[in-house]
Protein backbone atom coordinates (compact mmCIF):
# COMPACT_ATOMS: atom_id res chain seq x y z
CA UNK A 1 0.00 0.00 0.00
CA UNK A 2 1.44 3.22 -0.84
CA UNK A 3 2.22 6.10 1.74
CA UNK A 4 -0.53 8.18 1.14
CA UNK A 5 -3.38 5.57 1.14
CA UNK A 6 -1.85 3.48 4.18
CA UNK A 7 -4.36 2.19 6.81
CA UNK A 8 -4.99 4.76 9.60
CA UNK A 9 -5.08 2.82 13.11
CA UNK A 10 -7.33 5.12 15.49
CA UNK A 11 -5.89 3.13 18.44
CA UNK A 12 -2.30 3.70 17.97
CA UNK A 13 -1.62 6.82 15.64
CA UNK A 14 1.91 8.83 15.04
CA UNK A 15 1.71 12.80 16.79
CA UNK A 16 1.75 13.89 13.18
CA UNK A 17 -1.04 11.04 11.54
CA UNK A 18 -3.59 11.98 15.13
CA UNK A 19 -2.63 15.99 14.28
CA UNK A 20 -3.98 15.58 10.44
CA UNK A 21 -6.89 13.75 11.58
CA UNK A 22 -7.60 15.95 14.48
CA UNK A 23 -7.29 19.47 12.34
CA UNK A 24 -8.99 17.64 9.19
CA UNK A 25 -12.14 16.93 11.21
CA UNK A 26 -12.21 20.55 12.55
CA UNK A 27 -10.20 21.24 15.30
CA UNK A 28 -8.89 25.20 15.12
CA UNK A 29 -5.72 24.73 17.11
CA UNK A 30 -4.66 20.97 16.98
CA UNK A 31 -0.64 20.64 15.81
CA UNK A 32 2.10 18.31 16.37
CA UNK A 33 3.37 20.56 19.26
CA UNK A 34 0.04 21.24 21.11
CA UNK A 35 -0.50 17.02 21.27
CA UNK A 36 2.88 16.25 22.78
CA UNK A 37 1.88 19.25 24.76
CA UNK A 38 -1.08 17.29 25.88
CA UNK A 39 0.98 14.70 26.59
CA UNK A 40 3.16 15.77 28.95
CA UNK A 41 0.10 17.14 30.67
CA UNK A 42 -1.53 13.72 30.81
CA UNK A 43 -3.26 12.90 27.64
CA UNK A 44 -3.30 9.34 27.55
CA UNK A 45 -0.94 7.78 25.24
CA UNK A 46 0.30 4.24 24.03
CA UNK A 47 3.64 2.92 25.31
CA UNK A 48 5.20 2.99 21.78
CA UNK A 49 4.71 6.89 21.55
CA UNK A 50 1.58 6.56 19.59
CA UNK A 51 -1.79 8.08 20.30
CA UNK A 52 -5.08 6.40 20.35
CA UNK A 53 -7.65 9.56 19.01
CA UNK A 54 -10.51 8.08 21.11
CA UNK A 55 -8.65 7.81 24.28
CA UNK A 56 -7.15 11.24 23.92
CA UNK A 57 -10.68 13.02 22.25
CA UNK A 58 -11.79 11.57 25.69
CA UNK A 59 -9.48 13.28 27.65
CA UNK A 60 -10.56 16.43 26.04
CA UNK A 61 -13.55 15.95 27.00
CA UNK A 62 -12.51 15.47 30.72
CA UNK A 63 -10.69 18.21 30.65
CA UNK A 64 -12.92 20.85 29.35
CA UNK A 65 -15.33 19.75 31.83
CA UNK A 66 -13.09 20.27 34.81
CA UNK A 67 -11.93 23.82 33.67
CA UNK A 68 -16.00 24.22 33.27
CA UNK A 69 -16.56 23.59 36.85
Amino acid sequence: MSESKKQLDPKAMSIADAARVLAASGSKHISADSLRADMEAGAPSNPDGTISVVQYTAWLVKEMAQRAD
